[in-house]
Formats: structure tokens, C-alpha cells, sequence
């Protein structure tokens, strides 16, 4: 058994897309129609065969209640690893992307959080 997809709930798949793409680097691996959304999933580029995360959309009432309060508590809706977090911080910020947790030194790891613009607070981490 291995895990093939996992899911964040976004406000706006289309908006989601372009940030996870433009943004953050990863790349498009499906995008179709399902119902009256859309299936869209997005690979990291060094994995492209790897997990896939399913950018899904928080239509029902219990999905956008789950989103929206653990962001109010500051509770990331996902975990990404980076080799390099100063340089990721960097990248990001100068991609505009708005951080809510600086990088910051926690032991065995240094980790951030950072607004998706959709939604969630994701963090970012690098293993020592």
C-alpha cells in the first residue's frame, strides 16, 4: 500500500492552480472536468510520477468550516520538504508569498508557514 493522492480544500481551484504552479513550482499533472468542478492535481517537478495533491474545491459546508478554522488556529493544512529553507523562504518571499511563521529553529527541524491565498497556511520544513 502506498499513498497515490492526497487533498488540500482551496477556495478557488483555478486560483489554486496558478499559485501551486506559478508560485510555489509544482507542475499540473491533471486537470478535468468533474461535475461542476474540476479534478486538478499538482506533482512536484522532481517527482513527477510521485504523489500527487488533489487541489480540491471546499463547496461543502463541512470542508469550508474544517478550512476555515484551522486557519483562524494557525494549524497548516499541509507539510511540503525543502533541502534548503533559507533559500526557500527567500524564493517564496520574492514571489510575494505572504509568511505567517518565519523560518524558525525548532531542534530537529527548521520550519515556516506560509498563506496559500486560497485558504490554507502551509508549512514548509527542512530536516537537519
Amino acid at each position: 500500500m502506498r499513498i497515490n493522492i492526497t487533498s488540500v480544500f482551496v477556495d478557488n481551484q483555478d486560483k489554486a492552480l496558478n499559485f501551486y504552479t506559478e508560485v510555489l513550482g509544482f507542475v499540473k499533472k491533471t486537470d478535468m472536468p468533474a461535475g461542476d468542478f474540476k479534478w486538478v492535481t499538482v506533482v512536484s517537478p522532481e517527482e513527477p510520477e510521485g504523489v500527487e495533491l488533489l487541489l480540491e474545491p471546499n463547496e461543502n459546508p463541512a470542508a469550508e468550516k474544517y478550512q476555515k478554522e484551522i486557519y483562524e488556529q494557525g494549524t497548516p493544512a499541509i507539510s511540503f520538504v525543502v533541502d534548503d529553507i533559507k533559500e526557500e523562504y527567500t524564493r517564496l518571499k520574492e514571489r510575494g508569498v505572504s509568511f505567517t511563521v518565519e523560518p524558525t529553529d525548532v531542534g530537529p527541524v527548521t520550519y515556516a508557514i506560509f498563506d496559500d491565498t486560497c485558504g490554507n497556511l502551509i508549512q514548509v520544513s527542512q530536516a537537519k
